[in-house]
């Protein structure tokens, strides 16, 4: 249990942290894979969902555009200050029939078949035990309804992500990580048989080879200051921050390089 509470505390500070340029023009990857996700799922006017892991709205808000005034989204984050940015584009788009709620994926406290659909985008790899955060989202969907899992598949962010990592080890080796949670179902294989483990059968799973441009070397590092690398970043001490930062500029830099992989692979299941 502590374990658990710990990991979702340093999510929800990450993500929070990151909130200030979480939505900047450059991390355009949000809204793209969201609304790819809701595109999947064929939703109709008056349809109600949930959306887990939120973020800012990137798939709740489309979902919202989709069911109409008639239909209803709940989205769901730990981190507060997301959920107010969502809500703030929900207003500015004039969107009455979404809200967003401080929550607990694992522990959603809605009945048994409350949703017509369930989304989560690059969020279900955060708990420990993702076969359970799977089963409470399975267990919320009513019978004919569909369940969309979205994740980050092989290389995410490479080669860039390499040189962050290998620049953080050597100021603060402690906080290095050789691998990412998400790297536990990046593969269609893995993420097959975790959603079967979690009570989904016959799930429909794609992977999709995708990049992610860069303008110049700043744009790298606004998109880790946009994402959940911003959890490691707020640990480091100043001087050690722009050791890392001039690391990965200069990779960039040298390199020329114009794009990081984004590859994401994209699970749809119908309950029966």
């Amino acid at each position: 249990m502590t374990h658990l509470l710990d990991a979702k505390s340093k999510a929800a500070a990450a993500y929070d942290a990151a909130a200030d340029l979480f939505d900047h023009p450059v991390n355009t990857f949000w809204d793209r894979f969201g609304r790819n996700t809701i595109n999947r799922l064929d939703l109709k006017p008056g349809a109600t969902v949930l959306d887990v892991c939120c973020g800012s709205g990137a798939s709740a808000l489309p979902a919202a555009e989709q069911v109409g005034d008639s239909g209803y989204v709940i989205g769901v984050d730990i981190a507060e200050k997301l959920l107010q940015l969502a809500s703030s584009k929900a207003k500015s788009k004039n969107l009455n029939n979404v809200e967003f709620r401080h929550g607990d994926m694992l522990e959603t406290g809605f009945d048994d078949a409350s949703f017509d659909a369930v989304v989560c985008v690059f969020g279900i790899f955060f708990v420990p035990d993702i076969a359970a955060a799977i089963r409470e989202l399975w267990r919320v969907l009513r019978p004919g309804g569909k369940l969309a899992i979205t994740t980050w598949g092989v290389d995410f962010f490479e080669p860039a992500n390499t040189v962050f990592w290998n620049a953080v080890r050597d100021v603060r080796p402690d906080l290095y990580k050789g691998f990412n949670p998400w790297d536990r179902i990046s593969e269609h294989s893995t993420l097959s048989a975790i959603l079967n483990e979690g009570g989904v059968t016959k799930p429909w799973v794609m992977a999709e080879d995708a990049t992610h441009p860069l303008a110049s070397a700043e744009d790298w590092w606004t998109t880790l200051l946009g994402s959940g690398y911003r959890g490691t970043i707020e640990q480091l001490e100043p001087e050690m921050v722009e050791y890392v930062r001039q690391a990965n500029l200069a990779f960039i830099a040298n390199t020329r390089l114009q794009a990081v992989q984004a590859n994401v692979i994209y699970a749809v299941a119908e309950k029966s």
